[in-house]
């Protein structure tokens, strides 16, 4: 049997791995919200989250529950400093789930200078969501002209 280095699933990619005060509950949360797929996970003895992978949307992004010297979760820190991007089908129906199910709408589904739609969210663990639904295919000069004008 042969072992790839990469395995497919994490192929030209960098997988978030979020940290989470109550990750279980997180996992519960991003069912309802995004319709996540949990595709496994680790529990200690307790019901702590050692490790879990869910899929939304075919977007894969790993968790657990914040533990030792080097990871926190947003709500122990005041806030976060990455935003979670992830490509959806209808950005208006899942932001509108998203936010039914107790998520905070930061920024409504909007047309972006980029050629996408797009809302940003912050779930009840304090990670920001940015949910894009692609609409335009623009070349990456259009993208930057577009930019600068927004900047004039």
């Amino acid at each position: 049997m042969t072992t790839t280095v990469v395995p497919e699933a994490y192929r030209n990619a960098v997988i978030a791995h979020i940290m989470i005060d109550g990750a279980a509950a997180a996992i519960g949360f991003y069912t309802e919200a995004f319709g996540a797929e949990e595709l496994f996970r680790i529990d200690t003895p307790d019901g702590r989250v050692v490790h879990a992978e869910v899929s939304i949307q075919g977007s894969r992004i790993m968790l657990g529950d914040a533990e030792g010297p080097y990871f926190s979760a947003p709500t122990t820190v005041g806030g976060t400093t990455v935003g979670l991007h992830v490509f959806v089908e209808d950005v208006d129906a899942l932001a509108q789930r998203a936010v039914a199910a107790g998520a905070e709408l930061l920024q409504p589904p909007a047309d972006q200078f980029h050629g996408d739609r797009t809302a940003i969210l912050r779930d009840p663990s304090g990670h920001v969501w940015v949910l894009l639904t692609h609409v335009e295919d623009l070349t990456p000069e259009e993208v930057a002209r577009r930019a600068r004008e927004l900047l004039l």
